[in-house]
């Protein structure tokens, strides 16, 4: 019999992982919603953003998302997406492991013990093999350091329509000006605007909207430069200065494996300016 992948199933199961597989086509959805146990969600084949409150975050086969237990998320499928999800009992969960979402780096040996651990039964034997693969693979997670990306909602209607134009462009350069004229409002109007509903400046937002769009293109292993400029940079090197300043990294650092070096190796590829 098929296992289910229904994610509810796996909420009340006595062992304590429960490892579910499942299929999403790109463009799929998976609405607001939340579970008891805390769960590990990876992706051996395509990319997905995993978005809880104001902060998005990018799970691909380099990468899995750490949700715990009752934190409200949503999933949007950029490609094509083959997930498989480890569901943990509030008294499995490692004791290092933060409170908050987070990306953890995916090991050879993880990814193997994930696939694996998708194939046993739900009522797997604790005391046998099945149940020395689930408790290894909870013992190969490494916490990593890699930021979120934090772009919070728009509020007020009157800027939906400059979300929308620039989530399907994000190479669009109209000036604050421009956009202010496109609103009906004055520029400083706008500006304090985003202020007051996201924090920051209308320039910054953008730059967070870039990058945000280059982080499925970049886990999909695009190059850099095509990337750069697609989204209106002149250059591979401003693009990677604004990453950078967001994301902690340069693009080329962000989603290459531990076995290839140091994600967080401040001596390499860093360019300065905008």
């Amino acid at each position: 019999m098929a296992k289910s992948s229904n994610r509810d199933d796996y909420q009340t199961i006595s062992r304590p992982v429960g490892a579910m597989a499942k299929e999403f086509a790109r463009g799929s959805v998976s609405a607001w919603h939340r579970h008891p146990r805390a769960q590990l969600l990876y992706a051996p084949v395509g990319v997905m953003e995993v978005k809880t409150g104001g902060v998005s975050w990018i799970a691909s086969p380099h990468r899995a998302v750490w949700i715990p237990p009752d934190c409200e998320h949503e999933v949007h499928f950029k490609t094509a997406t083959s997930v498989r999800t480890f569901y943990i009992a509030p008294d499995a969960i490692p004791v290092n492991a933060p409170p908050v979402p987070c990306t953890i780096e995916v090991s050879t040996l993880l990814k193997e013990l994930i696939l694996r651990a998708v194939e046993m039964p739900v009522e797997y034997n604790v005391d046998g093999r099945d149940g020395q693969i689930a408790a290894l693979a909870l013992a190969e997670i490494e916490w990593s350091r890699a930021r979120p990306l934090k772009l919070p909602a728009f509020t007020d209607q009157r800027l939906q329509p400059l979300h929308a134009a620039l989530a399907a462009t994000p190479a669009d350069a109209r000036t604050l000006d421009q956009w202010a004229s496109a609103l009906n409002m004055s520029a400083r109007t706008l500006a304090r605007l985003f202020q007051a509903q996201v924090g920051m400046s209308f320039t910054q937002w953008r730059q967070h909207m870039r990058v945000l769009a280059a982080l499925p293109r970049l886990a999909s292993g695009e190059p850099v430069t095509s990337i750069a400029f697609d989204l209106g940079y002149d250059s591979a090197s401003a693009f990677s200065a604004v990453f950078r300043r967001i994301m902690g990294v340069v693009p080329s650092q962000y989603y290459r494996s531990h076995t290839i070096g140091t994600e967080f190796d401040q001596d390499s590829d860093l360019f300065d300016g905008e």
